[in-house]
């Protein structure tokens, strides 16, 4: 079966998860030559925009000594229409004499997948799937992966992703929604990189697997719902972990359903033992604040809201947030 229509060599197998049948996409690096340091590189595949397909597995094909970090954005269009393209999101403004630049997606730009630090597979909880392709907003998948450090010229590389789907409706679609900061972390200082978004559309998530990324500064990252109650907050952990461990997708700490006017908020303690400011940017030598949630709607689509930033210190906090929060659980926040 064709399933995706631009083209790119595959090699294609089917095994069997739960009572349906499962294809597997190789979506890799054609061959690519990262011909500097700190260098994204973005290429697309078009989804066959006659059926619904669902994806329901991952298994990267990658390791940290080649990939610094990979991600596959859902597109309704990509950047452009290369093969492949130089696409780091904060230094679009770069020219490149090896690729054309440009963003990995054009319009419609959600993360589906993110894996770094020699991350395992991803398999989905039984009944949920990334709807792609005909009744969705997603038309065409992209791969970016950051390479750290130039290759040298006689050296190719095809990372990427082996994605697992099925053509078996799913009454559960699966969404990501991605929180992160801008903001500097000052000098030889312990900093907290902090956002938070109240949730609008009148839609109930359920939260099942948590990422989070830093880059070496990073010591805890934490998400939480935050419940808003007369008697004060509730803060619900969704899910902690130190950001130098494989950077792979973790069972949340508590599933309970999240809903409309509930917020989700995420702190990344930063420690900056650097004589020197560090800055949020898309270089090894920047840093980064990330918490991806994962979760899954019931006979509905996602959120419409795929991301949600804050401007980070030294302008943003959770202490100065517009929704006025009480019974911040600081300690615990920064704490492994």
């Amino acid at each position: 079966m064709n399933f995706l229509g631009l083209p790119i060599l595959v090699c294609a197998y089917f095994s069997y998860v739960y009572a349906y049948e499962v294809d597997t996409y190789d979506f890799l690096m054609p061959d690519v030559w990262p011909h500097r340091d700190e260098l994204y590189l973005c290429t697309p595949i078009r989804i066959s925009p006659r059926n619904n397909y669902y994806i329901v597995g991952f298994e990267p094909n990658a390791t940290m000594h080649t990939a610094h970090h990979m991600l596959l954005y859902g597109c309704s269009e990509p950047g452009t229409d290369d093969p492949v393209w130089s696409c780091g999101e904060m230094q679009s403004n770069d020219i490149d004499d090896q690729y054309n630049t440009a963003s990995p997606c054009r319009e419609g730009s959600q993360i589906v997948y993110a894996w770094a630090r020699d991350a395992p597979s991803l398999q989905l909880p039984k009944d949920v799937g990334f709807l792609i392709g005909k009744d969705s907003q997603i038309k065409y998948l992209v791969l970016q992966i950051h390479y750290m450090h130039k290759f040298p010229e006689s050296k190719r590389d095809n990372s990427g992703v082996f994605i697992k789907y099925t053509k078996e409706p799913m009454h559960r679609q699966a969404g990501v929604i991605l929180l992160g900061t801008g903001g500097v972390i000052p000098a030889n200082r312990v900093e907290h990189m902090e956002t938070a978004c109240t949730i609008r559309e009148n839609k109930v998530i359920h939260p099942f697997a948590f990422r989070t990324h830093t880059h070496a500064l990073g010591t805890a990252v934490s998400g939480y719902a935050v419940r808003r109650e007369a008697t004060g907050d509730i803060w619900q952990l969704i899910g902690k972990k130190n950001p130098q461990l494989p950077q792979m997708f973790y069972p949340v700490a508590d599933n309970t359903p999240i809903k409309q006017g509930d917020v989700l908020a995420a702190r990344c303690t930063m420690n900056n033992t650097h004589s020197f400011p560090v800055k949020i940017g898309a270089t090894n030598k920047d840093e980064m604040c990330n918490f991806y949630l994962m979760y899954w709607v019931e006979n509905t689509y996602p959120l419409d809201q795929k991301y949600c930033f804050s401007a980070g210190p030294p302008y943003y906090y959770w202490v100065r947030a517009p929704q006025n929060f009480n019974r911040v659980p600081d300690l615990e926040a920064s704490s492994l």
